[in-house]
């Protein structure tokens, strides 16, 4: 199976537009949204293209290919205009002998994992920034942000195939 993994879309139309393209160039099996699709955020500056209608048109376009999660900027209302399912705390995801547990990083990280057991891998997003790491005990994976990177990141995803995660830049 092949996952795009994508996190903090934050109502921008113009990356979640790229990002959508990038996906079906992907042929990916499912789309997983790592949470905070419609709106900003309080500490965030608006996006550039931002406009959560045309993200909600975009993402229902795609809603049989998406699992989501709940990010911290996601609400009930969010919920109530888009047609997949986006108020799960976390997912699991199984492949072979490895466990995923995917969720938006501000309940569960690394700081604050969740029940992993030795070799487990989380996986979040929320800070923005790109990761791909041993932590401690379990590994630490983030695909970074769709439309506001931090630390000097780029706009990025991931894509999970074969046991392994590629980070990529969206506006390659």
């Amino acid at each position: 199976m092949k996952i795009f993994i994508a996190s903090d879309i934050h109502g921008s139309e113009h990356y979640c537009k790229i990002m959508a393209e990038k996906y079906r160039e992907e042929s990916a099996d499912k789309l997983l949204l790592l949470g905070d699709l419609l709106y900003h955020g309080p500490r965030n500056d608006l996006p550039f293209g931002y406009n959560p209608k045309g993200v909600i048109a975009i993402l229902n376009s795609l809603k049989n290919e998406i699992i989501c999660v709940r990010g911290n900027c996601d609400t009930e209302v969010d919920q109530m205009v888009l047609d997949f399912p986006i108020m799960a705390e976390y997912a699991i995801i199984y492949d072979g002998n490895k466990t995923i547990y995917a969720t938006h990083g501000h309940k569960f990280n690394p700081q604050n994992p969740p029940m992993l057991k030795s070799g487990d891998i989380l996986l979040n997003g929320h800070t923005h920034i790109p990761a791909n790491e041993a932590f401690g005990e379990f590994y630490y994976v983030n695909p970074g942000s769709i439309s506001i990177p931090k630390n000097g990141s780029n706009h990025s995803y991931m894509i999970y195939e074969n046991g392994k995660f590629t980070l990529k830049n969206l506006c390659d």
